[in-house]
């Protein structure tokens, strides 16, 4: 595959709370925007191309478009499956195997013309930038059903009313909290004490600008939250826009953490404050690109790991918030369908763009008929000004679906603190919410989208507004009314039983942290254990193997019978397990001790231990059971890679954690030390001077991140860049980025020059087949200093494919050492990279580097 360029990311996207969008996913720019009219573009020879595309290439220009092929996936044995689990599983399976089939023509074309791309399996399209011929070439292909330009959704505060929060009542320490209006106002609460439902046993998402995962409001339901200190991110949490640089969940703008807080929330500001969380960033800051809302969308349906590798669907939420929208395009409604067949259930807001009169004001995707679209009222029972009305612009369906309290809305927000805002970013995860304690108390309706709807729509208030069509009980003000989840939980199939109990220490009757874990056939639920080790589990009828386990006692598996409408009790004493040492060494990438190493249980309450200088680690007393034990290298990592391994401790045990050489996130490149072996250049390349560039043919193809290519351009800063020349990039940048260069190999990326005592060179060595093409900076300075110098050169293997860095020359100087430059391989996107080094004193001399791909 060959990566697309990506342009400079500028900030995040709409997420419809108080905000106004620009545009929709891939929809021409609205009227109030630059549409490219009176453009003297030549326009592209098919309808398939839109309008925004068409002014954006215009005059030589490049733009961002994704290729819509025109198979779609069958989905229909997905929405067949009984279980979440199942059906998650098959449309995955189904979306990506058509995916690959049908794109991969379109992906053999555009490798031979050396034009980047992306592929994105859930609607079927591929990720290009390009030129207006491209375009043209593009649309004439019968595989291909529409080309629109990528978008970018701005956040714009018009209807925010944003006000600092105060302590609520659970901070004060009192035992009961007060519900927000909003939470009242849908009957939530009455939903808690009537039924004993807090959405237990649901997973929300939500894609948004992230969450602060350790809010005091949100981290005890965070699923990532191990109950035990410990939190683990992977299928928790994803970050497809890069902001978020620790791996960890956040929020760089609050409204993510403002809608996770309506949906499942403590202290009162939550919906189903049982419900557990994760969630997607597909919002960059202040804007959301195509980009990461489709990545984010591919996530939900089956999220991964930290490096964005081994999906698993059947870890994929029940349900999805969406608080962002905007134009009107069909481009999000593939991913809507996707969801829907995999049972996840999705509300999106129906935008902020109304004035209170005027209709069809609402935008995509939640103005779409396959989804569920939801307008804002106020404290008053007045539908806010800004909710935007039916009928819809895009198909003419009746619009919104249903209304919910989003007018000064509070809820959490970053910096452990609380706002007030409103927006129809706001009304939509009450429903999320809302459907939460909806499956909670009746199971069997989880996955089941067009029952959820019809009952949603039943339980809601009529309010008879009709100036813009429909009836009192459906209208395109409104929707089916107001959202009353009492009512639509009332009316649910009551065909659940409960399970209640507490799980204790048997020697001391303290309360346990635990996990209990009910199964039977194709139903698992799992919830955790509160404070005070009390656990609820709503379940269908039937016999489940009910297992309870926790960190330092041995588990326990009991057989449960549930009744219709009845609750049965289960309480858990368990007994405590033995304790041993855990010992051993960490070895780095070449088998030396390796200093520093963070050595950790993934799953386990205890804390790290740092290896020592002989790379020795131990833990005194570790439980015994079935743990993952994993190492992280200290800065700077150079090519050490993390480690983990299964362990169970059933006595004293030692492990030896020999780290294995780092990758890049999808695993092409690997590096490690390698063996200095200087190659000297013959034959000299017209290169001096600041802030040039010199073309060479390659003699051999080298096949860099999946592309082959005859020609590389050198610059006098220490690239070797594939695409393009990109003069004028003296100032190194830590990878991957974004903006360009992308596609280049960094030997020693530093504002360099080549004066009268410099040279480049290159040679090739070996017979056909087995030759090696070198590419040397002799004696090159630093324009910082330029008495200071070095020399240092790329090695490319005609038989591996593997790239060697060496340097020669390296003193005393930081800069020599790399201070101010950056060492790495990146792919052609900017998306995906291996860094050695950046801005790091970490080379010495007679020294080399070696990135191999993968399989080599």
């Amino acid at each position: 595959m060959y990566p697309p360029r990506s342009p400079r990311r500028r900030g995040v996207a709409w997420a419809a709370t108080a905000f106004t969008a620009l545009a929709v996913l891939g929809a021409a720019p609205s009227a109030t925007a630059a549409t490219g009219s009176g453009s003297t573009a030549t326009p592209a020879p098919s309808a398939k191309v839109d309008s925004a595309l068409r002014a954006a290439v215009g005059k030589g220009k490049e733009s961002t478009f994704f290729v819509v092929m025109k198979q779609r996936a069958d989905l229909t044995a997905a929405q067949g499956k009984r279980a979440h689990k199942d059906k998650a599983k098959s449309a995955f399976s189904a979306l990506r195997a058509e995916a690959g089939t049908s794109q991969k023509s379109l992906a053999s074309f555009l490798d031979k013309k050396k034009v980047g791309h992306e592929s994105f399996w859930i609607n079927n399209a591929v990720k290009v930038t390009g030129d207006q011929k491209l375009v043209d070439e593009l649309a004439e292909r019968s595989d291909v059903a529409s080309i629109v330009k990528e978008q970018r959704y701005a956040l714009d505060d018009l209807e925010s009313s944003t006000t600092p929060g105060t302590k609520t009542d659970a901070d004060s320490g009192a035992t009961e909290v007060t519900p927000e209006w909003g939470v009242k106002d849908i009957k939530a609460d009455q939903v808690w004490d009537q039924y004993e439902d807090r959405g237990d046993g649901i997973v929300i998402a939500n894609v948004d600008s992230g969450v602060q995962y350790d809010h005091p409001a949100l981290v005890g339901n965070y699923r990532g939250n191990q109950g035990d200190g410990t939190f683990s991110h992977d299928y928790n949490w994803f970050d497809p826009t890069g902001q978020c640089t620790d791996g960890a969940p956040c929020d760089n703008n609050g409204h993510g953490t403002h809608t996770m807080g309506t949906m499942v929330g403590q202290d009162g500001v939550g919906v189903a404050p049982g419900a557990k969380w994760i969630a997607a960033k597909g919002c960059e800051a202040r804007e959301c690109s195509d980009s990461s809302l489709l990545a984010a969308g591919q996530w939900i349906l089956a999220p991964t790991d930290h490096n964005g590798q081994n999906p698993k669907p059947e870890l994929a939420p029940d349900i999805v918030n969406n608080s962002w929208g905007g134009g009107d395009t069909n481009f999000y409604q593939d991913i809507v369908k996707a969801w829907n067949a995999a049972g996840i259930f999705e509300a999106f807001a129906s935008g902020n763009d109304g004035d209170g009169a005027t209709c069809s004001t609402g935008h995509a995707p939640g103005s779409q008929a396959d989804s569920y679209g939801v307008g804002a009222y106020d404290v008053a029972g007045k539908i806010a000004d800004f909710s935007g009305f039916g009928p819809s612009v895009f198909d003419g369906s009746m619009k919104p679906n249903i209304s919910a309290p989003g007018v000064n809305v509070r809820s959490t927000w970053p910096g452990n603190s609380y706002n007030s805002i409103s927006g129809t970013s706001m009304a939509t995860p009450h429903v999320a919410g809302a459907v939460a304690l909806l499956w909670s108390a009746a199971p069997s309706l989880i996955g089941k989208i067009d029952e959820t709807r019809a009952l949603l729509d039943q339980g809601s208030a009529d309010v008879d507004d009709t100036h813009c069509g429909g009836t009192a009980a459906m209208n395109n003000v409104w929707g089916s009314g107001k959202l009353d989840i009492l009512a639509s939980v009332d009316a649910a199939p009551h065909t659940a039983g409960t399970i209640t109990g507490t799980v204790t220490d048997r020697a001391t009757g303290k309360a346990v942290a635990a996990t209990v874990t009910a199964a039977s056939g194709d139903i698992t639920r799992v919830v955790t254990t509160v404070a005070d080790g009390t656990f609820q589990l709503h379940l269908p009828a039937g016999t489940y193997a009910v297992t309870t386990s926790g960190y330092g006692f041995a588990s326990h598996t009991d057989s449960m019978t549930v009744a219709v409408g009845e609750s049965a009790t289960l309480d858990s004493a368990l007994d405590a397990v033995a304790h041993h040492t855990v010992s051993g060494t960490v070895l780095d990438v070449t088998g030396k001790p390796l200093k520093g190493a963070s050595v950790r249980f993934a799953d386990a309450p205890l804390d790290a231990v740092t290896t020592g200088a002989d790379g020795s680690y131990a833990f005194p007393s570790v439980a015994e059971g079935s743990f993952h034990l994993a190492v992280t290298p200290a800065a700077p990592v150079l090519c050490n890679g993390d480690w983990s391994g299964a362990l169970t401790v059933d006595g004293n045990e030692t492990v030896k954690a020999s780290l294995p050489p780092r990758t890049d996130a999808a695993g092409t490149y690997s590096c490690a030390p390698a063996a200095y072996d200087w190659v000297t250049g013959k034959t000299k390349v017209a290169l001096s001077g600041d802030e040039n560039a010199k073309a060479v043919a390659l003699p051999f193809p080298v096949n860099y991140y999946g592309v082959a290519y005859t020609s590389a351009n050198i610059t006098t800063n220490g690239l070797v860049n594939f695409l393009s020349p990109r003069l004028g990039d003296y100032e190194n940048t830590a990878l991957p980025a974004a903006e360009q260069p992308n596609g280049a190999v960094a030997a020693f990326w530093d504002d360099l020059t080549l004066d009268k005592k410099s040279s480049v060179q290159t040679t090739t060595t070996g017979s056909t087949g087995h030759r090696t093409f070198a590419i040397v900076w002799n004696n090159a300075a630093l324009v910082s200093d330029t008495s200071v110098r070095l020399s240092f050169e790329a090695v490319f293997d005609e038989a591996t494919g593997a790239i060697t860095l060496q340097y020669k020359g390296i003193g005393t100087k930081a800069s020599q050492k790399g201070s101010s430059a950056t060492i790495g391989v990146e792919n052609q996107a900017g998306t995906d990279a291996l860094q050695y080094s950046f801005n790091e004193s970490v080379l010495k001399d007679a020294s080399a580097i070696r990135f191999s791909p993968k399989g080599a």
